[in-house]
């Protein structure tokens, strides 16, 4: 029985976008490992910016730091 768990921060993912992440890994996982998909579990959990963090520093942090390296303006990675 797969069980995924796929974490994003919580940036206002929404309810469509989510159900495609779990549609997508489902088919994924039918058509690589042929489960059922009655037999795979998807999890999305939604971690707080505070509780994120991308090479040492705070997900905030790391965004602004980048920003200023690619000389742009915008704070958040896609």
């Amino acid at each position: 029985m797969p069980y995924v768990n796929i974490k994003v921060t919580r940036e206002g993912v929404t309810e469509s976008q989510k159900a495609s992440l779990i549609e997508g890994v489902t088919n994924l996982l039918v058509e690589v490992l042929q489960k059922t998909p009655a037999a795979t579990m998807v999890v999305i959990d939604e971690v707080d910016m505070e509780n994120w963090g991308i090479g040492g520093l705070p997900v905030n942090e790391y965004r602004r730091r980048k920003a200023n390296l690619d000389g742009d303006t915008k704070t958040t990675d896609q």
